[in-house]
């Protein structure tokens, strides 16, 4: 499944804020080396106001997603954990822009961990930094959310493989409710036409006996009327 567009928009923000830290690094070098930062500071004030507002779609973009139900709301939750955390980076970032630049400079390592030089570095881009990511580079953090998106990238194929399971049992049922539908239909109309052809059955049966009633009665008149002008011939 291909990383969805809020993901990809994500990781952008994030390169542009690693790209941010490299250059905030760079123009300090040249303030400590008497260089002219002037082009640079230009160029992190114009990054800084993008990454402000590539961070301020990314929440506008989650918070629609979840109110329309998009995306699951663990999923949802995930994401805004994510953006905070950027938006933290953000922060801090424009905070070492802003900083006095006749103060020493910080390392690299500091500027990326947010130490200053001394004692264990301590990422400052998390609020809370996890065992798990605590002393490791841009590169390998990367690497490990990379890691992690792909093992729930297999999660959402799997779920999407049982949805569509799903999803083409509902339909064989519904073809199948269809066709019993149609035998349903064919046996009321078989009922009905059954039904009319006893009724005219039992219609003509009525007849016929009215009929042989008659013919009955007219019978035994005529043998009545033989027998009186028998007894009359008789007599006489």
């Amino acid at each position: 499944m291909s990383q969805d567009l809020w993901l990809q928009n994500y990781d952008a923000a994030c390169r542009l804020a690693q790209e941010i830290a490299e250059n905030i690094h760079e123009r300090n070098r040249q303030l400590r080396t008497g260089g002219n930062p002037a082009k640079l500071n230009m160029t992190l004030r114009a990054s800084l106001q993008k990454l402000k507002q590539n961070i301020a779609q990314l929440k506008e973009t989650l918070t629609r997603a979840s109110a329309q139900r998009r995306i699951m709301q663990a999923e949802a939750d995930r994401r805004q954990n994510l953006v905070d955390d950027l938006a933290t980076r953000e922060r801090r970032l424009n905070a070492s822009f802003k900083a006095d630049t006749s103060e020493a400079e910080p390392s690299r390592s500091s500027l990326m961990t947010g130490g200053n030089g001394s004692g264990p570095a301590v990422n400052p881009w998390l609020v809370n930094e996890s065992e798990e990511t605590r002393g490791l580079s841009f590169g390998e953090i990367k690497h490990q959310q990379q890691h992690i998106i792909e093992v729930q990238d297999a999660g959402l194929d799997a779920l999407a493989a049982v949805i569509s399971r799903q999803k083409q049992m509902g339909q064989e049922i519904g073809n199948e409710l269809e066709e019993q539908n149609e035998i349903i239909d064919d046996l009321a109309q078989l009922v009905d036409k059954t039904d009319s052809r006893i009724k005219n059955e039992t219609h003509r049966v009525k007849l016929l006996d009215t009929k042989s009633a008659s013919c009955g009665m007219l019978v035994v008149i005529v043998l009545l009327l033989i027998a009186i002008i028998v007894v009359a011939v008789w007599q006489t």
